[in-house]
C-alpha cells in the first residue's frame, strides 16, 4: 500500500479518505432487471413493468452512464485535493449497484481510513436526494461495525448554493443562451429541469417547519441565479420556468409538475421558437438526462417544431470539482472545531449536519450526518 500522510499533516484532517456516494446503475444488459428490482424494492412492481422501464437501458447496451461519470468525478476530486497538498484516497460507492457503498467503505478501512467525509452526487434536499443516502450510510457503517471495523463517516454540506455548482450552472446556461441568434431571443424560453418527486416528499424536504429551504425552493434560487446570468450576458430577460422529468409513481399519486414534455407543448402553442433546457437538478449526464431530455424531450421538441438547446451538466467542470474540494476542506475545518466562512450564492449556505427531522421519510430509520 502506498504511504498516506498522517491526517494531522493535511488540511483535510481529521479525514483520511473521501467517499463519492452515487445512485449507481447497471453495467451490462443482464444487470438491468436486478438493478431495477433493487431500486424499487418493497414497492411490489412486477418484472413486466420493470422490463418496460429497463428498455431505456437496453437501448444503450444495458449500460448506464452513471458509474463512469462517478468514477470520473472521484478521479477529478482526488487530483484536485492532491494538487492542494491533500493526497487522500477518493472512492466511489453506490446505493443501488456495484461498486456498493459498504464495499467501498470496507476497502477504505482496509487501506487504513478511520474517518471518512462523504460527497453525495446530489445538490439538493429531499428524502430521495439526501436523507436516503444518509440512511444508507448508517446501514453500511453498522454493517462494518458488526465486522469489528471502526469507521466514522461525515458528509459535506448540501451544496445547492455552492458557487462551484450554482454559479457554474448559471454560467453554462448563459453560454448557451448567448450563443443563439439575437433576433430569436424574444421567442426563446429557458426550461430549468429537475427530477420530479412526490409532492409529500417536497412538503417534507429540508428542515422541519422551514418552508424556505426545501427541494423546490432551492431549485428556484438556482434558476433565478441562472436567469440573472442570462440577462447580464445577453441584455435580454428571457422568461423561464422550473419543470420536471422522470416521474415514476403510480398514476394517481401527485408528483411535482409540469413535466418537461407538457411544458414544451404549452410553449409551442405560445409561438416560442427556441427552448434552452438547463438540467439544474443533476450533476452529470446520467440516464434522466440522456434519455428524458436528450431523447424523449428532444423528440417532443422536433415534433412540435421547436429548436431544443441543452445546457451541459456541471460534470467534471473544473469550477465544480474545485468547489467540491472546497467543501471537503471546509467540512474538515468544522470537524476540527474551527469557524468557517462558507461560500454561497443563490441564497445562504446550507447545512453540513442535517437538523433533526430533516427531509423525513415515511418511516423513521437511522441516518448518519444529522442532529
Amino acid at each position: 500500500m502506498t504511504h498516506q500522510p498522517d491526517a494531522a499533516e493535511s488540511a483535510a484532517a481529521p479525514y483520511d479518505a473521501v467517499l463519492v456516494l452515487s445512485f449507481g446503475g447497471p453495467e451490462r444488459a443482464e444487470d438491468v432487471l436486478p438493478f431495477l428490482r433493487q431500486v424499487t424494492a418493497g414497492r411490489g412492481i412486477p418484472d413486466e413493468r420493470l422490463r418496460i422501464v429497463g428498455q431505456h437501458y437496453y437501448d444503450r447496451g444495458g449500460r448506464s452512464p452513471v458509474n463512469d461519470l462517478g468514477r470520473a468525478l472521484a478521479a477529478a476530486l482526488r487530483d484536485e485535493l492532491g494538487a492542494r497538498g491533500c493526497p487522500l484516497p477518493v472512492a466511489l460507492g453506490n446505493r443501488n449497484w456495484e461498486p456498493w457503498l459498504v464495499d467501498a467503505l470496507r476497502e477504505l478501512h482496509d487501506q487504513g481510513a478511520r474517518r471518512v467525509v462523504t460527497v453525495v452526487t446530489s445538490a439538493y434536499s429531499s428524502y430521495s436526494s439526501c436523507r436516503q443516502y444518509r440512511e444508507n450510510l448508517a446501514d453500511a457503517v453498522a454493517a462494518l461495525h458488526a465486522e469489528g471495523r471502526d469507521l466514522a463517516v461525515d458528509k459535506v454540506r448540501v451544496y445547492a448554493t455552492l458557487p462551484g455548482f450554482a454559479g457554474t450552472m448559471a454560467e453554462l446556461t448563459a453560454d448557451v443562451v448567448a450563443g443563439l441568434p439575437g433576433e430569436r431571443l424574444g421567442t426563446t424560453r429557458v426550461a430549468h429541469v429537475t427530477h420530479s418527486i412526490p409532492t409529500p416528499m417536497q412538503t417534507g424536504s429540508g428542515p422541519v417547519g422551514d418552508d424556505e429551504e426545501g427541494y423546490v425552493q432551492q431549485h428556484l434560487r438556482v434558476a433565478r441565479l441562472a436567469d440573472e446570468a442570462v440577462t447580464a450576458r445577453t441584455g435580454h430577460e428571457v422568461p423561464s420556468a422550473l419543470v420536471c422529468c422522470s416521474r415514476s409513481g403510480a398514476p394517481g399519486q401527485p408528483w411535482l409538475e409540469p413535466d418537461v414534455n407538457d411544458h414544451l407543448e404549452q410553449l409551442a402553442g405560445e409561438g416560442v421558437t427556441d427552448v434552452v433546457v438547463a438540467p439544474i437538478g443533476f450533476v452529470s449526464d446520467h440516464m434522466e438526462v440522456v434519455y428524458d431530455l436528450d431523447t424523449e424531450a428532444a423528440a417532443t421538441a422536433e415534433r412540435l417544431g421547436l429548436r431544443l438547446h441543452r445546457v451541459p451538466t456541471v460534470g467534471t467542470h473544473p469550477d465544480f470539482v474545485a468547489g467540491l474540494a472546497d467543501l471537503v476542506l471546509e467540512r474538515a475545518a468544522q470537524a476540527r472545531g474551527e469557524e468557517v466562512q462558507a461560500a454561497s450564492v443563490a441564497g445562504p449556505a446550507l447545512w453540513s449536519v442535517c437538523p433533526p427531522g430533516c427531509c423525513r421519510g415515511r418511516t423513521e430509520r437511522p441516518a448518519l450526518c444529522g442532529g
